[in-house]
């Protein structure tokens, strides 16, 4: 039997508002990984993984960031009216502020007191950030 794409074609679309459930979906899966991507860059900077110069002035900027940027854009068009979602910038304003400063202590030569406070409130302000996210993609399709 010879089987035609037309047989099946309504198979393969998908309806307009499943389409961008998913499509928001990859949005904030990606914003996950662009998020832990740029934490690994600021560990690797301070455990001299990395010659990577960072400039403490334009780190604690978190609009300047691609997840920044699309929590400003289309991150706030999408998932803005969520309760989550106005934690979300919070905590991500802090994970740059606190970022900021684990660069200023350890251009400073302060290793110890950047690795502390990477370790401690620069952690938990990026594991805040992912976990909100990954909570606004469990209620983003409700």
């Amino acid at each position: 039997a010879a089987w035609n794409a037309e047989d099946n074609a309504s198979e393969l679309v998908l309806d307009a508002e499943y389409a961008d459930h998913l499509a928001m979906e990859m949005e904030i899966d990606a914003g996950i990984a662009l998020h832990e991507n740029w934490r690994a860059r600021l560990e690797d900077m301070v455990h001299g993984r990395s010659t990577e110069v960072m400039r403490p002035e334009r780190v604690c900027q978190d609009h300047r960031c691609q997840l920044g940027r699309w929590l400003q854009g289309a991150g706030r068009a999408r998932l803005g009216q969520h309760t989550a979602f106005g934690m979300l910038v919070a905590r991500h304003k802090y994970f740059h502020q606190q970022a900021a400063a684990v660069v200023t202590l350890f251009q400073a030569g302060d290793l110890q007191q950047s690795q502390k406070v990477l370790k401690t409130s620069c952690r938990h302000a990026s594991n805040q950030v992912v976990l909100l996210l990954k909570e606004l993609k469990n209620h983003a399709g409700r």
